[in-house]
């Protein structure tokens, strides 16, 4: 009944994951205003079928200082309770020497990122990782091409987005893609710096894709005007480097940002466990013995009879609910083994070796965020362990009956 209970609780979670509307907003400048990036962010989930509302402010120019310090950008932040607000900073500043950008770009970022947080603990900031200009900038030899400036710019943003607990849209990163497999695409209007329309389009396919958490499917309906096939290069850019990189991106969707693991230490008496929940954007903690006993808070103890006895934690909070569990063996020897169950680990990009006793692999299945089954590709296999691939490392996997949530690889 217990592992029934868990498997139902899961599949709601997909449901949720796959149901959910976002609350975005972009406060950027004229990369941002440029042919109504927002706007075709909106229109992109509008033709995937998904529900977005979006706002904006982008005033040309502004630095990371110049939104912290306009009032408008807090009215803006505290309208309401975004799933993401979207950070630009001008389009040079991330690129300039290390030391300028720790001391007049990462602070005011951080302040902006604090007060995000301060209106809604469940909202993400998402910082706009923009592109080189077509010929780089002829100021300072570190960035004088394309390629010297995009590396710059990719390395600064993803800094600051680790200075602030926070994930990254790689924009720059998909429009080197686009310029090195397809250089006929123009990304550029005239001046070398600004989008183009499919400049844009390639910026919002990216967005889409970074925070909806999956892939824009082939032939979209909408393509802001472009050709079908030039739309359809544009949409596989933005995929294959979104999510072939999610864990450097830094990507978390919303409804996974309560999370919780169980830690469990020997007591000192035979059969008696210290349970702990180690758990994020949480508040609420309940414990299921699997013994007809239950308890609440984050550390409690437990004595088990002889059996074997799945222990649920079940965490909620503001921004979901998460579900973790552990298999307790007490022994007729009166004392209390621990059975670890299984170790997954994330080798590389959607590649996971799982590790444990008596592997069965035909009882080895996998599932998206919205219950579909995967392809699982099996590398290798034993009874002590499974090396496998999947699409996606957005996954679940159901072994023995129990599920688990696949980890990125960090």
């Amino acid at each position: 009944m217990k592992n029934l209970l868990l498997i139902l609780a899961l599949l709601c979670s997909y449901t949720e994951f796959a149901q959910m509307n976002l609350n975005v907003l972009f406060i950027g400048n004229s990369y941002t205003a440029a042919n109504d990036l927002p706007g075709t962010f909106a229109q992109i989930a509008t033709a995937m079928g998904d529900q977005v509302t979006v706002d904006s402010k982008s005033n040309g120019g502004f630095t990371f200082q110049m939104h912290s310090q306009d009032p408008i950008t807090y009215q803006k932040i505290n309208a309401q309770a975004w799933d993401y607000v979207v950070i630009q900073g001008q389009s040079q500043e991330p690129s300039f020497p290390f030391g300028q950008v720790n001391t007049q770009s990462i602070p005011y970022a951080m302040q902006l990122a604090d007060s995000v947080d301060a209106n809604h603990p469940c909202a993400q900031v998402n910082y706009f990782m923009t592109w080189g200009r077509e010929n780089g900038d002829p100021q300072w030899d570190s960035i004088n091409t394309f390629h010297k400036m995009n590396a710059r710019l990719r390395d600064a943003y993803l800094r600051i987005a680790d200075s602030s607990d926070a994930s990254v849209s790689p924009v720059g990163a998909a429009w080197r893609h686009i310029r090195e497999t397809h250089p006929s695409i123009q990304l550029y209007v005239g001046d070398g710096s600004h989008p183009s329309v499919a400049g844009t389009y390639l910026a919002a396919s990216v967005f889409y894709v970074s925070l909806f958490h999956k892939a824009i499917t082939p032939n979209l309906a909408y393509t802001a005007g472009l050709d079908a096939v030039t739309a359809q290069l544009l949409v596989d850019a933005a995929n294959f480097v979104v999510l072939d990189s999610v864990a450097t991106w830094k990507l978390q969707h919303p409804s996974t940002l309560t999370q919780v693991d169980i830690s469990v230490q020997a007591g000192g008496i035979p059969n008696n466990y210290t349970f702990e929940a180690n758990c994020t954007h949480c508040d609420q903690i309940s414990w299921d013995f699997d013994d007809q006993q239950t308890a609440s808070g984050p550390q409690v103890t437990h004595t088990f009879a002889n059996g074997n006895y799945w222990v649920i934690c079940t965490v909620s909070g503001p921004c979901g609910q998460a579900i973790d569990s552990v298999l307790i063996s007490a022994g007729s020897s009166g004392t209390l083994t621990l059975e670890s169950g299984i170790a997954i680990k994330a080798l590389k990009e959607q590649q996971w070796t799982i590790e444990g006793k008596n592997l069965q692999l035909s009882n080895l299945h996998a599932f998206d965020y919205s219950g579909r089954t995967l392809d699982l590709k099996l590398q290798n296999a034993s009874k002590d362990a499974i090396t496998f691939s999947l699409p996606t490392s957005f996954a679940f996997i159901r072994l023995n009956g129990q599920y688990y949530r696949l980890p990125v690889r960090g």
